[in-house]
């Protein structure tokens, strides 16, 4: 299955023909609007890394958070270099074979004045080195997601191995079949206007592969596998961290758009900034009607879940479908985060926050996508609410499932490979006093097993 999989989504990456139809040849003016739209919107997707490291400052233990902070920085130093020599090529080269150096392919020159094929881009007449910006920080993101489900306890040189494979084929091979044009977007008609799948189920994903093979934080479970809280040292800062995801989502949703002229970006911040409205309120009614109590970090969640949902149809449905999508994401996370939470230690909530939500976001387009939308946007049909047909809905489902059994395997293989020479995680001393002061001793090993028990209380 895992095989098939793969070589489907080799074939994916064959270029595919332009998808706008021929237009008047856009004026300097033009041109300058959509530059600008690009780049601007590429900065706000890049401010997202702040967003990310507050939040799991917030989460984290005091002890820790030295640790996150240099992981988020270091992992978008190397995700640029990777995605820029190797990445952008796979993901959406063009014109024949995408992976010759320089041109469309590996190592591009960006060059004054110079034409490159990327034929997915063409309803954008920006540069190729700005649309190349937007689309890298997108990576950068899906990369920084990966490590919120594995904190406390992970080696610091897994971040390292970990996001060379990952900014230069893993992403770029999912990025290429829902944003570059492969078979998913051109051929089944799969919609993700700006990454449910293609960047937060991406994420989620590999960090749930992660996360089986690197096990618990110490203390988390007792014996019978009740699990402990372990709180973050910071609400405050966790909540400024989802004020400037909200923040960067401006640029996320509607600089996806790559056009300044056409003006549907307006549109797309209305869907976006009401969805997120919506799932804040939803898990906040949610958790007070379980609990009778008001959780902070469930609110918080319920708008980055309610955001990642709307991720994928903000492009292509009105203003009451994204309060519903958006509502139905904070109850998700809810739940998600509450059941999760007895089988696997996800500190922050990114498998529920990202990849459930990540999935509804998807499976949403089959649902309520108005195929005037569909239309204006070039890809996909209409929702089964418009059009009575299960077509658009079937198709969402298996971009999901091909695009989560591939990222699995893939990521799955990556992490099992890295613990044979270096191992996932921390020796269980440097864990109890702090990720920064963590030995090389491998997790697993009998000094480990015998210097911690199971049970051991977690220190701030």
């Amino acid at each position: 299955m895992a095989f098939a999989t793969l070589a489907a989504l080799s074939l994916g990456l064959l270029p595919v023909a332009a998808f706008a139809a021929d237009a008047p040849k856009p004026t300097t003016a033009d041109i300058a609007s959509d530059t600008v739209w690009v780049i601007v919107t590429g900065v706000f997707v890049m401010f997202m890394q702040a967003g990310f490291a507050m939040l799991e400052v917030g989460f984290s233990r005091m002890k820790n958070v030295g640790t996150v902070v240099a992981k988020v920085i270091t992992n978008f130093s190397i995700s640029s270099i990777v995605y820029w020599a190797i990445g952008f090529g796979i993901a959406f080269g063009g014109g024949g074979v995408f992976w010759l150096i320089g041109g469309s392919g590996w190592f591009p020159s960006f060059s004054p004045g110079s034409q490159m094929d990327l034929p997915a881009l063409v309803g954008s007449t920006a540069p190729a080195s700005a649309k190349f910006f937007f689309e890298f920080v997108f990576c950068a993101v899906s990369l920084a997601i990966v490590w919120g489900t594995m904190l406390e306890r992970t080696k610091f040189i897994v971040y390292i191995l970990f996001a060379i494979p990952f900014a230069g084929f893993i992403y770029p091979l999912i990025s290429h079949q829902l944003f570059g044009g492969g078979w998913l977007q051109a051929t089944l008609g799969a919609q993700d206007f700006a990454g449910s799948t293609v960047v937060h189920l991406t994420g989620a994903t590999a960090g749930f592969a992660g996360l089986l093979l690197l096990g618990p934080r110490i203390g988390k479970y007792e014996r019978k596998r009740k699990p402990n809280a372990i709180p973050g040292h910071s609400m405050p800062i966790a909540q400024l961290g989802v004020l400037i995801l909200w923040f960067g989502w401006f640029g996320f949703n509607p600089g996806s758009t790559l056009n300044a002229t056409n003006l549907h970006f307006a549109d797309v911040v209305i869907t976006t900034n009401l969805a997120a409205a919506a799932g804040a309120v939803a898990a906040l009614a949610c958790i007070y009607f379980m609990t009778k109590t008001m959780d902070v970090g469930m609110i918080g969640n319920g708008a980055i879940a309610a955001l990642v949902a709307i991720t994928a149809p903000s492009g292509y449905v009105e203003p009451w479908a994204a309060v519903i999508i958006g509502a139905v994401a904070g109850v998700i996370v809810v739940f998600g985060v509450l059941a999760i939470d007895k089988y696997l230690d996800d500190p922050i909530g990114a498998l529920p926050a990202h990849g459930l939500a990540g999935i509804w976001g998807t499976l949403s387009c089959g649902l309520f996508t108005v195929p005037a939308l569909a239309k204006f946007n070039g890809v996909g049909g209409g929702g089964l609410f418009y059009t009575g047909s299960f077509h658009q809905l079937g198709a969402q489902a298996v971009a999901v499932g091909v695009s989560a059994g591939t990222v699995f395997v893939l990521r799955f293989a990556c992490f099992w490979v890295i613990t044979k020479p270096v191992g996932l995680r921390g020796s269980a001393r440097g864990e109890m006093g702090g990720l920064a002061s963590s030995a090389p001793a491998r997790w697993g090993s009998r000094e480990a097993r015998r210097r911690v028990p199971r049970g051991a209380a977690a220190p701030a």
